[in-house]
């Protein structure tokens, strides 16, 4: 038997990787992205390749990436479904900054030398747009327009191993869980980084079936995606956090759709005016600055930059018992 070939182009994101898959080798159902990931969900073929690209021996257990598909209509460029080592998450900030890096730089958009231009992707939690800035022909950054962000609930009360701790939960295209990392004797730095994640793990499970972890209009958009520690390093306009995301997985970057949550939570708080800076560095040191407009809703605007890594033809040698792969953590 021939083996299977699946052709992905990597990217990372302030750190964290991005897998994209512009050709998935499956039929992936539904009229819209949203009702694609569903459809992802339940397949096995579409699960089986999502775990041939994000587990070893092919992947890592903090692997991250995007199967394309059509848009919900000609309003976008493409659809993504973004993937990681337990399913299909709802919005990824730093997938759509190297999603719009890589259209321009693939030439399936078209950008003028010096300036801008965007790239509308839909997404499963609606339509979001990279902005891609140019300079001498080169991109030099881009800008991770969010959907509407808004703050759902303060001042819960999570009672951890480490005693309890207060949470509060905000929306960016996923809901997250927000916690500053010192009320748990914690800071954002690597060699806390496994007493964050055995956290970041027990605050999601706390809030299993709260009324914070549900999307008022869509169920499919509902449960905490994941917890954001946070550090404060000169006031709340400038802070270093970690994302612990899905079951224990780590966000490298400082995260897009995080970022667009801790916007929210701050604008609602009064903390960050519109067009003010919200400087938001990770845990390994890469940086986003965040902002949003003057409006009746918060849109958070991102911005951050993507490099590519890599271009692979994985093999799937059919008689590899290892298939479709294993995490170790």
């Amino acid at each position: 038997m021939t083996p299977e070939r699946i052709a992905t182009i990597d990217y990372h994101t302030g750190g964290e990787p991005f897998r994209i898959v512009p050709e998935p080798p499956v039929v992936i159902g539904g009229r819209t992205v949203a009702e694609r990931r569903a459809s992802a969900q339940a397949d096995p073929a579409v699960d089986r390749l999502r775990r041939i690209l994000c587990h070893e021996p092919r992947g890592h257990a903090d692997m991250y990436g995007g199967l394309l598909v059509p848009p919900d209509d000609d309003g976008a460029r493409f659809g993504v479904l973004f993937f990681h080592k337990d399913g299909f998450s709802t919005a990824c900030g730093h997938g759509t900054i190297a999603l719009g890096v890589w259209a321009v730089r693939s030439g399936l958009v078209d950008a003028p030398a010096a300036g801008v231009v965007e790239v509308p992707i839909d997404v499963p939690s609606g339509r979001v747009t990279a902005r891609v800035h140019t300079t001498g022909g080169r991109v030099t950054a881009a800008d991770f327009v969010s959907v509407p962000s808004y703050l759902v609930a303060e001042a819960i009360t999570v009672r951890t191993a480490r005693g309890p701790v207060p949470v509060v939960v905000s929306y960016g295209g996923a809901l997250y869980a927000q916690v500053e990392a010192s009320a748990a004797g914690l800071s954002v730095i690597p060699e806390h980084l496994p007493e964050l994640i055995a956290l970041g793990r027990q605050v999601k499970a706390a809030l299993t079936g709260h009324p914070a972890a549900r999307h008022p209009s869509d169920e499919r958009l509902s449960g905490i995606y994941g917890t954001i520690f946070f550090d404060q390093l000169g006031g709340p306009a400038h802070q270093r956090n970690v994302t612990i995301f899905a079951d224990g997985e780590v966000d490298r970057s400082p995260c897009g759709s995080g970022t667009a949550a801790r916007v929210a939570t701050l604008a609602a708080m009064g903390a960050l005016a519109p067009d003010q800076e919200l400087v938001h560095d990770s845990i390994v040191g890469s940086r986003f600055v965040a902002r949003y407009a003057p409006g009746p809703e918060v849109v958070p605007v991102i911005t951050g930059m993507a490099y590519p890594t890599g271009e692979h033809t994985f093999v799937v040698d059919p008689d590899d018992p290892m298939t479709p792969g294993f995490v170790l953590r």
